[in-house]
């Protein structure tokens, strides 16, 4: 998949960092982006490992090496997909799906579980839904179990857990959304999802 095409840049990730980076730095990892070239991959590959490097400029290496398929890229990405910046977590769920890793699924799976990030949580969910893995049904099962049986504080991740189930139509899901039913924030999305199930 090469870098350089049109469509393959993650344009709302590019112009967000450029707000953030500095301009001479931020235009020459830029011109690596838009390179074709294995010499271009292994000096952004670099840039994930180099010390001292700013997040931007590893987030755009990361995410750029990613939609090329690099599978350099992927501990750095399943590191922006935890991040406490929403943004971050959004371009690095994009490139971890067209990076096609098979660890990926594993690494969503483990972070939407992880109690202590429920917060955090939101994208790996949306990863897993989107990734179609063995494991996504079962893990949006848990965790929207888990939310639902105390007071739901995040409602966004039940919600994406919810439309994730839909979209899977997975029939293990059928008692969790009939749980969320009951409550009225959930209520018709889990009656959509129960319908494509």
């Amino acid at each position: 998949m090469p870098v350089g095409r049109a469509g393959t840049m993650d344009r709302e990730m590019v112009d967000r960092l450029r707000v953030e980076a500095d301009p001479e730095e931020y235009e020459r990892l830029l011109a690596l982006a838009r390179r074709d070239t294995a010499a271009a991959r292994d000096a952004l590959a670099a840039e994930l490992t180099a010390p001292a490097r700013p997040l931007w400029a590893r987030e755009l290496a990361a995410c750029t090496l990613g939609r090329a398929g690099d599978p350099r890229a992927f501990e750095t990405l399943v590191f922006l997909l935890n991040h406490r910046e929403p943004a971050r977590c959004a371009a690095a769920a994009r490139a971890l799906l067209r990076l096609g890793d098979p660890r990926t699924a594993r690494a969503a799976a483990a972070l939407a579980t992880n109690e202590l990030r429920t917060s955090y949580a939101l994208h790996p969910v949306r990863l897993l839904a989107a990734l179609r893995a063995p494991q996504s049904a079962p893990t949006l099962i848990r965790v929207l179990d888990r939310l639902l049986a105390g007071p739901v504080h995040h409602w966004q991740v039940a919600r994406a857990c919810v439309d994730g189930l839909g979209a899977l139509g997975d029939a293990r899901a059928r008692l969790v959304l009939l749980a969320a039913r009951e409550r009225e924030e959930l209520r018709a999305a889990a009656d959509e999802a129960l319908c494509r199930l």
